[in-house]
């Protein structure tokens, strides 16, 4: 990941728990930035980087990630005072994600998604055991008509509990709610195709864009090596099987309904609309 300094604070995202901002930086470019200072600690941040890293990779769409430098002297005219104190306990190295200027949050009942990206976004979804792309919270974006994925703080929650984390990593994933279960994920295909790719070398890759500081002194092991290790054991064990325990079955009871036929259609995105001979280009 490319370095960037923050040079201006512009407006918090107040739709995370975290408290994210939008931030400018020395590269001219504006950033998402989260913070080491935030409640959820570190390991939210170590967890965006290894599961961002490995998701691009993998060739699904991610905003690219930055480490992201702050002086906590930006915020001094920042009004708010929760936002102050945010940024004085995030003095140093943090993430930066690319702010996609004009994107939306995606609704699966305005966009369709194809089976097979649907799949592939699943399956990916499974490896990390993220919990947090279900239809109430998608954490996806619509962005020049594609669907990019965001936020991956909420995955691999074996790394909250080292001693059980192969236990933990070697349980089944419900899809059940998954904002793509609507799609008919054909997460089969997806597993054919991707688990090959993650190995580890590729891991090893992808794990090592982590710095240093966010993984020192982690109780039960004598280095950031072996704690580097153990991030890429349940990720390789789960890229190779988990497409076999992934559960998609009826959805939770409070799920939302589909729009009526006519507004489904007027609501598909334009590409969709264009593949079906129902409309202009882009």
């Amino acid at each position: 990941m490319k370095e960037v300094v923050a040079t201006r604070y512009v407006t918090p995202l107040r739709e995370g728990g975290s408290l994210p901002g939008i931030v400018e930086a020395d590269d001219l470019g504006t950033y998402v930035m989260k913070f080491t200072g935030a409640g959820q600690g570190r390991k939210t941040l170590v967890a965006e980087v290894i599961c961002g890293q490995l998701a691009r990779r993998l060739g699904l769409r991610i905003p690219e990630l930055v480490r992201m430098w702050l002086d906590p002297v930006i915020g001094l005219s920042e009004p708010d005072q929760e936002v102050q104190e945010l940024l004085k306990a995030s003095g140093g190295l943090n993430l930066g994600m690319d702010y996609l200027p004009g994107s939306i949050g995606f609704d699966p009942l305005a966009y369709e998604v194809d089976a097979e990206e649907a799949g592939r976004v699943v399956w990916f979804d499974a490896v990390i055991n993220n919990v947090d792309r279900s239809w109430r919270n998608p954490n996806m974006l619509v962005w020049h008509g594609d669907p990019w994925l965001i936020d991956h703080g909420a995955t691999m929650i074996w790394h909250h509990n080292w001693p059980g984390a192969r236990a933990s990593a070697e349980k089944p994933y419900n899809a059940s709610d998954h904002v793509l279960a609507p799609f008919a994920p054909d997460v089969a295909a997806a597993a054919a195709r991707l688990a090959p790719l993650v190995t580890e070398e590729l891991l090893a890759e992808v794990i090592a864009e982590v710095p240093d500081e966010w993984l020192a002194d982690e109780p039960g092991f004598a280095s950031t090596e072996a704690l580097r290790r153990a991030y890429a054991e349940p990720l390789l064990a789960r890229a190779a099987t988990i497409h076999e325990r992934i559960v998609l079955d009826v959805p939770a009871r409070d799920a939302p309904s589909g729009p009526p036929g006519w507004l489904a259609d007027r609501l598909a995105p334009r590409t969709a609309r264009v593949r079906d001979g129902k409309g202009g280009g882009r």
